[in-house]
């Protein structure tokens, strides 16, 4: 194929391939060609335009195919575009000579066709300069037209309307001919003509102005002759041409010569015409003629479903700006339309002539009107449905009996009032919230206007108007409630007129169903009302014969509905409702004879009626309660179902006896038993299957069931993929509403709306003798049984498919084969379709693959002797459904042979249907053989792609099976596509061919399909497909008129925008700016502005479909997660014009704010909102989508750059690069936020407070830098505080108060705002809602469910806890020395009513209510352990609900629970904690009812009153049980969150003494804790969480301890100190120091520090040291926070003992002292992190707490610690000698830890040898290091040794003094040239000091003598003291001051020595002489009269 790929076609290597090569080889030629030309030098073009243009004739002359035609004709005209045209006459001649031959034999056809497209490409390219030729073209191709074959006239007709295309007005003189003979070809038999002469009609109308004035009823007229017998893509062509037609009639879009009789038509005469097509039909003598003999409309459904597809595209046409300007006068047009008579005069024309009215009206106003144009429209609808239905009152009920309107007209009305109905709860379902300006509108009363219908005479009406009362509740969930109360209080009042009975009963149960949709329900009660109403209804029916039908139906009506609320409401009514079912039934078979022995037609429908309620109830209770279905009610019903189906076998004789009168109320009452029987399981029921089974049979072939429901049964029993054989499915396409007219009715056939196969398996009788009647019976009714019998034994085969059951004993098999074999080869396809499954099903069931085999085998047979089309296409279809289930085939051979049967098929040219279904079998079984299928994978190519390339555009449906088969080809090859071979490379080349071939299709689907291919094709091997050509394709179709097309162009974007979003965005820009002006649509325009993103926006806003939607959703959030940062301004705008783009032109009024409050930013945020260009008057749900996309993005951002939230950082950044933050644009982010939050649609304000809380959350740190000390939304504190204030309004939804308190609490807690007054703005609305809470249970809302009150009470509980937590911390962090500091400055600089600290801020706001705070949270934790009880705990429950719940809301109240129990628990510990658990009487703080039914102790009756001990325990206990039971299975989605709460919470109660009083006296209970925690920090791998844990565990031993010490001291007390020896051991281990694993608190605290430590230091484990994470020699390294879990885990090792008895302390020790020195020992080994300071502080602070235990001195273990202790020395000894590479400090630290055992450790441990003299040794060792940092701490350390206990320092004394004054008097000859060298020497000088001090008093004076001397040979002479270093000279200085202050302690001692040593007097003298000098010239400086110093030094020297 490479060789294609040149500007002339190569001829030879053409010539050396075959013919089907040869086909696809000029077809990639000329693909390359059309890309290359228009971008090739036009001087290359001219060079070989000559040789070009032979080879394209030659190939137009050579019989092209219709692809290779279409693609030969745009090339052609390109190049002489190009180049140049002289020649292009010629070539113009030559093609009409090609048209005019008289060759018509079938081998010319290609060629002819070929010539005509050439010329439509070139005249649409060229235009103007064929203008010499026109008119003999046009006249030429007319003239063929006349003779030519359906291509022929099907190709003329496009090449006409490119003709007209492209000379514009200069074709004006052939206008009139190209009319007439085109309005033949308009009603052509062939669709595909239609087709094309509708467009090129569309094409004439631009400028043939006669069309759409005087020639407008003729055009009309033939529009409605085009309509009849159409298919979809004909209605579509016709209806886009009808409606401009319409529409330049009514708007021209040029002017019109002014003509005698002409005039612009008006809208009535134009809705006239259209009328006048859709109430007549189609004009014609004969037709008219017979109308008016038979008295009837002949109109087909096909012209009235054209016509209101026109009426849409008219409308759409003229646009919104019309529609809104003339939206009445159209209401009113189409309301006469549908209240004509000739429209309704049956009522299957009555319903279509309502579908199709009420789809224009949906059309129009949901998708061209804004919601304010909608408002203003559903009030003339309002205004239209009150004047029709004034109108009928006036003539029902006036007096005067001669003006009464008859039947008829009330019966016309009620079509009107359907239609308005229905597009008024349409438009509300639209609007939802933003409807409710139209229930407050006293002007129209819409809510009076519905329900006034409720009475009108009509049942269709009446129902209408029931479903829009529906569409306000769920619009408006605020109204269901007060809806309901008006509808029960009509009931009741008009109980005794039918109407209104039949009228308010369906409303109530439309609302009841809406409840659904509305997530915050209705109030409990209200069921209550509901269930009450319908048993007065059931009781009194029997009073008034009159009424007796409407009240049963409405009673049991009513209880059908309330089924629907589910079984929280059911349960409490399921006994009255089995009551009511028992009454409804006889109590027996034989009560029932008698019952049939009397009555009469009346009782017997009333009777029928009432049963067949009931059994609806019983059906929706098992829909809706299924866990309400126990056995218990089950068999209580049983007996009823028996009754009736009794009552089934007697039906026949009840309308023998009766007449029809009972046909309708038998059949309803048929298909209730059907349904509840269905649902039940069939062992219940089985003494009945017999009798059923017999019904069932007559049911399908009685002779009375001759309503055939084919399109009702047989769809769902085919594959979703055999169904692409019958057409484009309803669903997807736009107009499916009116489509599905034409499909059929929607009424079923009687009793076959029900599954009857789901209620019994199988039986051979059954079988058998439906078999036979199919058989006997003939002619339709033959088809209508067959279709019955084979849907019901196909739906069996699908139930024992899926239930994994057998079909039985072969004798059951055969009937069951005959009757789908016979069903394959009827006329019908759709049953052929059934047929196929239901064979392949049948395999499946019977699971043989010798049967699979013989079924394939009788499909060859009779596929090789059938010739008939409907015989092969049923088995070509059986072939490829087998392979759908793998009934057995697995083998090659197999598999070759039925792919070859299907070649053969595929390639039968006489009849396309055949190639459609064996192609389609094709694509079947390439998809599901799975890898056999590779071997054939080339021939099918090859088959694939020579059939596209000949099969002509007119045979759509064969193409759309190849391209199915191209599908599944490509999916088959999967990433084998990749690859570079030869052999792959044809393959691959060959799909894109294909692909190629099917984009050039006119027909949308098979365009669908190419997209679909291309993407498999992205998706396997992505470099191979060009985007720059698909792109572009994608684009044009977004705004396509097909569905299917649209929904493919989207999946492709979607999965394009995954991988290459830049590229995609590029390319499509790039196509709206090469695109002509006349081809732009607004989708273009947008696309131009602001890029393909802004146009799958727009796109959004108009789509309805789901699935397209979800789609174009998924495509913009791929493009954001790609582009978002890097194209961050764009997005950011893009989101923000969406936003603003709604119907109003203002932003909500805000409430009035405080005059305190910022007047300018409220000015700013109260201004107009912006108008973005492109986007206008968008959808709430678009607004929301939008909002969505700023909260992701701003997520997005937060795992990118940093600066994205650092204004410093990326003002810096912006400054060197041209990249944008995040942080720049907060005002937008804020501004979008607040148009959010106080817009009128509730959905958006929830999505505009979770954006605020994201912003807040994000930016809540982010420091202002122009403002030191504040944080950048400190200017938005405003914007932020009149956000919220809507949503505390007294009207505010309770979810949407919920959400504003979550933002609350979290702008609160954020610290943005300091300043107490700011504070009190959003504090004021937290106060408020508090306030509502009290009240709430008092006064109950009668507009939502309990559960609300519930939501929004824990929200502001959550959200003053949240408060109340920060408060207290910020207030903790104030208390500490940094931060009273600060806290003095604040005060200092503010002014006395400010407050301080925000923390103190804060609290001081809380504590005002903190009372009532404390008990209403202590009442929600009550609820909440309750709620968390295991179901076995159920009945502990309050009967009657908690202190925010209901009893029967447990289920809904439950999640709200869970959201908000954790801060609300954090808060109470921390309340009880700053109270520390003292009980003050503080009244009733507020609270207006008891918070809980024991309201947590505080009961005032005298049998309940506890003490403050007992409640105060309660209180424990309530805690800790809520934390231990959560911690043990943490449940919820906050999870980390939750525990870290807990945590918190525990720690906030065992800070107070009490607490841990009560938890140190319960062993068990703190064992079970530690256990808790003990699984918690294994599974949980947070810092922060380990780090909590850690610190309670701490606490856990501390209460242990504080325990011990009490039971210790108050034995002592009790005991006496003479009585010592005899005092028990108090502690852990007793006598015997056994520690028992599970109840002992040290070994469990033990068991969890060891984790800690090993988790952390695995080297400390001996099984983990060999291994490769505990090999001593491997490099590890602790983080900051891994070196705070190591120290606290030591801490709380260090206290182990001392909890523990003398014994047990002997049994922990060796573990804590290895523990210990293990962490040591690697920490002076390996490399830590920057917190190793924290780490060697916290192990030798645990060692020495351990070493100065007072175990270690207890008489009973002393000897055996003290062998514990010197075993530890010995082994930190060893430290010294394992390696000689450490680092300095790493002895230091050994050096500190041996010094640490000698002081606190006893004698008896160092004193031993040789532990002594090794002791002394390491610090010899260090006294000689080099290190002067090593010295000097070693000096330290020796001092503290040296006045420690006698016994251990004299031995140190005698081994070190020699070398310490050694080491000093060194210093005189190498003084120190270092600070720490200088630091070194005065250590060793305090050392010498303490040596003197812990001397005896004898021999302290020679130690002076010693000392002396050495402090003065460090003093220097005057000559060298100005030349010495600073550290010699620091050193002089310090020596003398140590002189001047030893001298006189020792005076005698410094007398003789200076008496003795004149030398040393004299260097002493000099010295103190030169010391005075110095100090006096410092204390006299320069003195300047009369200036005082300021107190403020300027500085001066800047350098």
């Amino acid at each position: 194929m490479e060789q294609a790929h040149s500007l002339l076609l190569n001829e030879d290597a053409c010539g050396r391939l075959g013919e089907h090569q040869r086909a696809e080889f000029i077809f990639e030629w000329l693909r390359f060609l059309k890309k290359l030309l228009p971008a090739a030098d036009r001087a290359d073009v001219r060079k070989n335009q000559k040789q070009l243009a032979e080879q394209l004739t030659a190939i137009l002359t050579g019989s092209p195919g219709p692809s290779t035609r279409w693609l030969l004709a745009q090339c052609l005209a390109l190049l002489y575009r190009v180049g140049d045209t002289f020649t292009s006459s010629l070539t113009v001649d030559r093609c009409n000579d090609i048209i005019r031959s008289k060759d018509d034999s079938p081998s010319f056809l290609p060629t002819r066709l070929a010539a005509v497209a050439c010329l439509g490409a070139m005249y649409e390219q060229l235009g103007r300069l064929l203008i010499s030729s026109f008119k003999e073209t046009v006249a030429n191709l007319l003239k063929a037209l006349k003779n030519a074959e359906s291509q022929g006239r099907h190709e003329i007709m496009l090449c006409i309307e490119k003709i007209l295309k492209g000379l514009g007005v200069s074709a004006v003189p052939c206008h009139r001919d190209i009319y007439k003979a085109t309005r033949a070809c308009l009603t052509d038999r062939s669709m595909a003509v239609r087709c094309a002469a509708a467009k090129c009609l569309l094409e004439l109308q631009r400028e043939a102005v006669f069309m759409w004035s005087t020639e407008l009823e003729n055009v009309a007229a033939l529009c409605f002759r085009a309509f009849e017998g159409s298919n979809y893509d004909v209605r579509v062509c016709v209806s886009k041409l009808l409606g401009a037609l319409l529409a330049s009639a009514l708007e021209p879009k040029q002017a019109i010569a002014p003509r005698p009789g002409s005039k612009r038509s008006c809208l009535e005469e134009v809705m006239e015409l259209v009328s006048g097509g859709f109430l007549r039909g189609c004009p014609g003598f004969l037709r008219a003629s017979g109308d008016i003999l038979k008295g009837t409309s002949s109109v087909s459904r096909d012209v009235r479903v054209g016509i209101t597809q026109a009426c849409v595209v008219f409308i759409s046409t003229l646009g919104r700006a019309w529609l809104e300007a003339n939206f009445s006068p159209l209401l009113s047009l189409l309301m006469e339309l549908v209240s004509h008579t000739r429209a309704t005069q049956s009522p299957a024309d009555a319903i279509c002539c309502r579908r199709c009215v009420s789809f224009i009206l949906r059309a129009s106003v949901g998708s061209l009107l804004g919601e304010k144009a909608q408002i203003a429209a559903a009030k003339e609808i309002c205004l239209a449905i009150s004047k029709q239905k004034k109108a009928v009152d006036m003539a029902l009920y006036e007096g005067n009996q001669e003006t009464r309107v008859s039947s008829t007209d009330v019966g016309t009305s009620q079509h009107v009032l359907v239609c308005a109905l229905l597009e008024l709860g349409s438009v509300l379902q639209d609007l939802r919230s933003s409807a409710a300006p139209l229930l407050h509108d006293s002007s129209i009363g819409m809510l009076d206007t519905v329900l006034s219908v409720l009475l009108h005479p009509s049942v269709s009406a009446r129902l209408a108007a029931a479903w829009c009362l529906r569409c306000v509740a769920v619009a408006i969930p605020a109204q269901v409630a007060v809806l309901l109360d008006r509808c029960s209080e009509r009931l009741n009042a008009l109980k005794s007129c039918p109407e209104a009975v039949a009228g308010y009963s369906a409303a109530i149960a439309a609302l009841l169903r809406a409840v659904q949709h509305c997530p915050l329900g209705i109030p409990h009660a209200k069921g209550k009302v509901v269930m009450g109403l319908a048993e007065d209804l059931l009781r009194s029916a029997a009073q008034n014969s009159r009424i007796s039908v409407q009240r049963t139906q409405g009673g049991w009506l009513l209880l059908s509905a309330l089924t629907t609320l589910g079984p929280t409401v059911m349960e409490h009514h399921l006994p009255r409702m089995l009551l009511l079912w028992k009454c409804a039934f006889p109590q027996s078979v034989k009560e029932l004879d008698s019952e049939l022995r009397r009555g009469d037609s009346f009782t017997w429908q009333v009777t029928l009626e009432g049963r067949s309620g009931a059994l609806c109830a019983m059906k929706n209770l098992a829909v809706h309660c299924r866990d309400l279905l126990s056995d218990d009610v089950i068999s209580r019903m049983l007996p009823l179902l028996s009754c009736a189906v009794a009552l089934l076998t007697q039906l026949p004789s009840l309308i023998k006896s009766y007449g029809n009168q009972l046909k309708n109320a038998v059949t309803v009452f048929q298909l209730r038993v059907y349904e509840i029987l269905a649902l039940l399981p069939p062992k219940n029921y089985e003494e009945h299957i017999g009798t059923l089974l017999k019904l069932l049979q007559n049911d399908l072939t009685g002779p009375e069931n001759m309503a055939c429901a084919e399109l009702s049964l047989l769809p769902p029993l085919c594959h979703n993929q055999d169904l692409a054989l019958m057409g484009p499915a309803l669903q997807d396409m736009d107009q499916h509403y009116i489509e599905e007219q034409l499909h059929g009715g929607t009424i079923g056939g009687g009793s076959l709306e029900y599954d009857p196969y789901a209620i019994f398996e199988k039986d051979l009788q059954v079988l058998e003798k439906c078999s036979e009647t199919v058989r006997l019976l003939k002619g339709n009714r033959q088809q209508t049984v067959h279709i019955h019998v084979t849907a019901a034994f196909c739906c069996t085969l699908m139930n024992l498919a899926s239930g994994r059951e057998t079909l039985g004993p072969e004798e059951v098999q055969k009937p069951g084969l005959s009757l789908l074999m016979g069903a394959l080869e009827s006329s019908n396809p759709l049953l052929r379709c059934v047929a196929a499954e239901g064979l392949a099903r049948l395999a499946q069931v019977l699971n043989e693959p010798n049967f699979t085999v013989s079924l394939a085998m009788m499909s060859f047979d009779r596929l090789k002797t059938a010739r008939d089309a409907i015989t092969r296409t049923g088995h070509s279809l059986v072939l490829g459904a087998l392979y759908r289930y793998l009934g057995g085939i697995s083998s090659p051979q197999h598999l070759s042979a039925c792919v070859g049967v299907l070649f053969t098929l595929s390639q039968d040219n006489t009849s396309p249907e055949v190639q459609m279904w064996s192609l389609h079998s094709l694509s079947l079984v390439v998809d599901l053989a799975g890898p056999l299928y590779r071997s054939h994978v080339e021939a099918s190519l090859t088959l694939v792609l020579r059939l596209l390339l000949v099969t002509p555009h007119t045979h759509v449906e064969v193409q759309q099976s190849l391209g199915r088969c191209l599908n599944a080809l490509i999916t088959s090859l999967g990433p084998d596509l990749q690859g570079e071979g030869p052999g792959v490379c044809v393959l691959r080349n060959s799909c894109l061919v294909g692909c190629a071939v099917m984009q050039d299709s006119p027909d949308c689907l098979v365009q669908a399909q190419a997209i679909t291919c291309l993407q498999q094709l992205h998706m396997f091997s992505p470099r191979h497909v060009n985007l720059a050509t698909l792109v572009p394709s994608l684009c044009v179709n977004l705004c396509s008129l097909y569905l299917s097309l649209r929904r493919a162009v989207v999946a492709c974007l979607r999965q394009l925008a995954q991988r290459e979003t830049v590229e995609v965005s590029e390319h499509a820009v790039a196509l709206v700016k090469e695109l002509p002006r006349r081809d732009n649509t607004q989708l273009d325009v947008t696309i131009k502005e602001v890029g393909l993103e802004g146009a799958l926006f727009s796109l959004l806003d108009r789509e309805s479909d789901p699935r397209l939607r979800r789609d174009i959703k998924d495509t913009l959030i791929h493009m954001m997660s790609s582009a978002a940062e890097s194209e961050l301004a764009h997005w950011l705008k893009l989101c923000k014009d969406v936003l603003s783009a709604s119907s109003d032109s203002a932003a909500v009024s805000l409430i009035e704010t405080n005059q305190e409050e910022d007047t300018d930013d409220c000015a700013a945020f109260q201004a107009k909102r912006e108008h973005s260009g492109p986007f206008n008057n968008l959808r709430w749900s678009t607004r929301v989508f939008a909002v969505e996309c700023v909260c992701r993005i701003i997520v997005q951002c937060e795992n990118g750059d940093p600066a994205h939230f650092d204004m410093v950082l990326a003002q810096e950044q912006r400054l060197h690069e041209s990249t944008d933050f995040l942080v720049l644009h907060l005002a937008n982010l804020v501004r979008m936020a607040f148009m959010a939050a106080t817009d009128h649609s509730e959905q958006l304000r929830l999505a505009g407070l979770q954006m605020l809380l994201v912003i807040i959350r994000k930016f809540a740190s982010v420091p202002e830098p122009e403002f030191p000390g504040h944080v950048i939304l400190e200017q938005y504190q405003a914007n932020v505080g009149a956000a919220l204030r809507p949503a505390f309004s007294a009207d505010a939804p309770p979810d949407v108060t919920a959400k504003a308190c979550q933002v609350c609490s979290a702008w609160i807690a954020s610290g943005v705002v300091s300043d107490l007054r700011d504070l009190r703005r959003v504090h004021q609305l937290l106060a408020s809602s508090l306030v509502k809470v009290q009240a709430g249970r008092d006064v109950p809302s009668s507009l939502y469910n309990e559960s609300t009150f519930t939501m929004e009470t824990l929200a502001v509980l959550k959200a003053w806890a949240e408060v109340y937590i920060v408060a207290v911390e910020s207030t903790k962090q104030k208390e500490s020395p940094a931060g009273q500091h600060l806290e003095q400055q604040l005060e200092q600089c503010e002014e006395p009513e400010t407050a301080g600290p925000a923390g103190a801020g804060l609290l001081k706001l809380v504590q005002g209510d903190l009372a009532t705070l404390s008990r209403l949270w202590l009442a929600a934790l009550q609820d909440y352990a309750l709620l968390t009880l295991p179901p076995a705990y159920a009945n502990q429950l309050p009967t009657s609900g908690g202190s925010f719940y209901t009893a029967e809301t447990v289920k809904e109240a439950r999640q709200h629970y869970f959201v908000a129990w954790a801060s609300v628990l954090h808060a109470t510990a921390l309340w009880l904690n700053s109270t520390e658990f003292i009980m003050v009487d503080e009244g009733p703080a507020n609270l207006s009812r008891p918070v809980t039914p024991t309201s947590m102790g505080q009961s005032t009756t005298l049998s309940s009153i506890k003490s403050p001990e007992d409640i105060s325990t309660e209180r424990l206990n309530l805690i800790l049980g809520i934390s231990v039971e959560f911690l043990c299975s943490p449940h919820s989605q906050n999870q980390m969150e939750n525990i870290a709460s807990c945590l918190h919470a525990l720690q906030a109660l065992f800070d107070v003494p009490w607490p841990r009083s009560k938890v140190g006296n319960d062993q068990a209970l703190s064992v079970e804790l530690l256990s808790v925690l003990h699984r918690l920090i294994v599974t949980r791998e947070s810092p922060e969480i380990q780090l909590a844990v850690l610190e309670l565990v701490r606490q856990v031993v501390c209460a242990a301890q504080e325990h011990v010490k009490e039971k210790r001291h108050s034995a002592e007390v009790d005991d006496g100190a003479a009585e010592k020896e005899t005092v028990p051991e108090f502690g852990e281990g007793r006598d015997t120091g056994g520690l028992v694993p599970g109840k002992s608190l040290v070994f469990g605290a033990l068991e969890l520090c060891l984790c800690v430590l090993v988790r952390k230091l695995p080297q400390l484990s001996p099984r983990l040291a060999g291994s490769p994470t505990g090999q001593a020699g491997m490099p590890w390294s602790l983080n900051d926070s891994d070196c705070r879990l190591v120290t606290s885990a030591l801490g709380i090792l260090s206290e182990l003992p001392s909890i523990c008895s003398p014994e047990g302390s002997v049994s922990v020790l060796p573990t804590v002292l290895y523990l210990l020195l293990g962490v040591l020992k690697e920490v002076v080994k390996g490399s830590c992190a920057a917190s190793k300071e924290v780490l060697v502080s916290g192990a030798l602070q645990a060692l020495r707490y351990v070493l100065s235990s007072p175990m270690s001195r207890a008489e009973k273990c002393r000897a055996a610690w003290v062998e514990l202790l010197r075993s530890a020395l010995s082994t930190l000894l060893e430290c010294w000698d394992t390696d000689k590479t450490e680092l300095v400090v790493d002895e230091v630290t050994l050096l500190t830890a041996l010094t640490i055992f000698l002081l606190f450790a006893s004698a008896e441990v160092t004193t031993v040898e040789p532990l002594q003299s090794l002791c002394i040794s390491k610090f010899q060792a260090s006294l000689e290091s080099k290190d002067p940092v090593v010295r000097s701490r070693s000096f330290q350390l020796l001092a503290s040794v040296f006045q420690g206990q006698t016994a251990v320092a004299g031995p140190f004394i005698q081994g070190l003094g020699t070398q310490l004054v050694a080491h000093l008097q060194q210093v005189e000859k190498s003084r120190p040239q270092s600070s720490a060298e200088l630091q070194a020497v005065q250590d060793g000088v305090r050392t010498m000091e303490a040596l003197v001090l812990a001397a005896e008093e004898t021999h302290r004076p020679q130690l002076v003598a010693v000392l002396l001397p050495l402090l003065v040979s460090y003093l220097l002479d005057e000559n060298t003291l100005g030349s010495a270093s600073v550290a010699s000279r620091s050193l002089h200085e310090s020596a003398l001051r140590d002189l001047m202050r030893l001298g006189p302690q020792h005076s005698s001692v410094f007398k003789s020595l200076m008496a003795s040593a004149p030398h040393m007097k004299a260097r002493l003298e000099a010295a103190i002489k030169g010391n005075q000098e110095s100090v006096r010239a410092k204390a006299t400086p320069p003195h300047v009269p009369g200036k005082t110093a300021p107190s403020i030094q300027l500085k001066t020297n800047f350098l």
